[in-house]
């Protein structure tokens, strides 16, 4: 699975960003997906899970309220829409994806086979 991910970039506290992550190489509607961060000096740490229908949603708590994970099952994609950011919010941003049977959200880092490159994300304050 190859994935990839765009919409990366610097935000003033309070502003919002889209990330986007395109997948290829499996069928998409088989892949649950999710998103991680990794700070400067920090573990990486799960942000947002989605399961292959959708139907299952899962978000670190702190991140929930802020941002919202959707996919579009049609176009291979998942999004990690982010809304009020915070500095603490600064990481680079990793799409990840497993290819699973059942219609799970998967919060653990040791679900996922594939990660894309990441973007960065940067807020400042």
């Amino acid at each position: 699975v190859r994935l990839q991910a765009f919409g990366g970039g610097l935000v003033q506290a309070g502003g919002f960003l889209r990330l986007s992550c395109a997948a290829s190489g499996r069928t998409f509607s088989r892949l649950a997906m999710g998103w991680f961060r990794q700070a400067p000096g920090k573990e990486r740490e799960f942000v947002a899970a989605i399961s292959r229908s959708g139907g299952s949603i899962d978000y670190a708590n702190s991140v929930k309220g802020r941002f919202t994970i959707s996919r579009d099952n049609a176009k291979n994609t998942v999004y990690l829409q982010m809304s009020n950011l915070k500095p603490e919010d600064t990481a680079v941003y990793y799409c990840v994806a497993n290819e699973t049977w059942p219609d799970f959200s998967y919060a653990s880092v040791n679900e996922y086979g594939y990660w894309g490159r990441g973007t960065q994300v940067t807020v400042s304050s």
